[in-house]
C-alpha cells in the first residue's frame, strides 16, 4: 500500500494551506495504521477534516477569481464523494476497500498538492489582502464580512 508522510516536497511556501496539509496527512497516516476496530472513526476524522480543508480552498478560490477553480473545485468534489464512500464501506466493516482508498488518496493527494494547490498558493501569496491564518467557523464573521 502506498503510504503518506509529510515531506518538503509537500510544502506551498504558504502557511495556511501548509497547516492544513500536515493535519490531513496526520490524519491519513493515522487511518492507514489502525485497527479494524478503529477505521471508521479514524476514516470519519478524515472525511470531516477534508470537507472544512476543501471548503476553504473552494472559498478562496472563488473569492478571488482563481482562474482554475472550475477544475480544481471539481477535483474536491469528486475526492469528498468517495471518501464518504469509504466512510459508509468502514461503517459496514469493508476495510479492505477503503485502506485500498487510503494507499491512493495518498498518492493523489502528493500529485494534487504539487500542481493545483501549488497555483492556488502562488496566486494567493499574491493577493493584496491575505487571508487570515485562523480557522473560521461556517456562518460566522469571515472574510465575506464588512468591517465594522
Amino acid at each position: 500500500m502506498n503510504t503518506v508522510e509529510w515531506s518538503d516536497a509537500l510544502l506551498l511556501d504558504y502557511e495556511p494551506m501548509d497547516t492544513v496539509h500536515r493535519e490531513f496527512v496526520d490524519l491519513l497516516a493515522a487511518a492507514q495504521n489502525a485497527s479494524d476496530a478503529a477505521l471508521p472513526q479514524t476514516w470519519a476524522a478524515v472525511v470531516a477534516h477534508t470537507v472544512r480543508h476543501f471548503g476553504r480552498e473552494d472559498e478562496w478560490m472563488q473569492r478571488t477569481g482563481f482562474a482554475s477553480a472550475d477544475n480544481h473545485i471539481l477535483q474536491h468534489r469528486v475526492v469528498l464523494n468517495l471518501l464518504r464512500e469509504g466512510l459508509a464501506m468502514a461503517q459496514a466493516g469493508q476495510m479492505d476497500p477503503v485502506r485500498e482508498m487510503a494507499g491512493e488518496l495518498a498518492v493523489w493527494f502528493a500529485k494534487h498538492t504539487q500542481t493545483l494547490d501549488a497555483a492556488l498558493a502562488l496566486h494567493m501569496r499574491r493577493e493584496p489582502s491575505p487571508v487570515s491564518t485562523a480557522h473560521r467557523p461556517r456562518g460566522g464573521r469571515g472574510a465575506h464580512a464588512s468591517p465594522g
